[in-house]
């Protein structure tokens, strides 16, 4: 199992929302223990759906301005995209069946 690519800079993350389809961001933060329970379930996400949608995280902690451009304030939050636009938010630990059912729903 692979791990999930952190995004750089909003730069990246501009040109992720303009180029994939489907997007799935995972906010996360070194110190957050949730966080860590929610990381491999993102990377089973990424591997399941690789062709179909692509999974990245990003530190809200080097990254302050995207958790205030998206609202976030808690962690962790995974955000859905589709075609640039956020169609769901799903924050704190949940089974990976919802966060798979949120893939499915953005597909």
């Amino acid at each position: 199992m692979g791990t999930t690519a952190f995004i750089q800079d909003e730069a990246e993350l501009d040109a992720l929302l303009a180029a994939e389809a489907v997007l799935v961001i995972d906010c996360t933060a070194t110190w957050c223990g949730p966080c860590k329970l929610v990381a491999p379930l993102m990377d089973r996400l990424a591997e399941e759906y690789g062709d179909r949608a692509k999974v990245f995280k990003i530190d809200l902690d080097v990254h302050k301005p995207v958790a205030k451009r998206f609202g976030i304030r808690s962690i962790p939050a995974v955000l859905y995209f589709k075609q640039g636009e956020r169609v769901e938010t799903i924050v704190g630990v949940k089974s990976y069946e919802e966060f798979s059912s949120a893939v499915q729903r953005s597909l």
